[in-house]
């Protein structure tokens, strides 16, 4: 259950739960790979202020771009497809959008 001091929990329990995923780490952030292929960084934010998101997009990278130009602070779409999204727990990531980024980037890299 997503608790008010980890909005990152739901998140890291449905990418545990998909076929062939391990969970490592890299730097600071939780890494899941599918074989030998990240598909998801998520931890603490910068100099360890709320949290931070990186999402592999490719159909849904419009929409990434999209809310980078609403919420610049907020949401990052980098030019290889990665996509960053810094939250906290009064404001986290609303479900449907990790749940759709978290499938999208999965499959890509499965």
């Amino acid at each position: 259950m997503e608790t008010k001091q980890n909005p990152t929990s739901l998140i890291c329990k449905k990418a545990e739960s998909l076929d062939g995923v391990t969970k490592g780490t890299s730097c600071n952030q939780t890494s899941f790979k599918v074989g030998k292929n990240s598909f998801l960084f998520i931890g603490p934010g910068a100099k360890g202020v709320g949290f931070k998101a990186m999402f592999y997009l490719q159909k849904s990278l419009p929409q990434a771009v999209k809310l980078a130009e609403k919420e610049p602070d907020r949401y990052q779409a980098g030019s290889k497809g990665w996509v960053t999204v810094r939250f906290t727990a009064k404001k986290p990531i609303p479900k449907p959008v990790w749940e759709k980024w978290l499938n999208e980037s999965y499959k890509l890299k499965s």
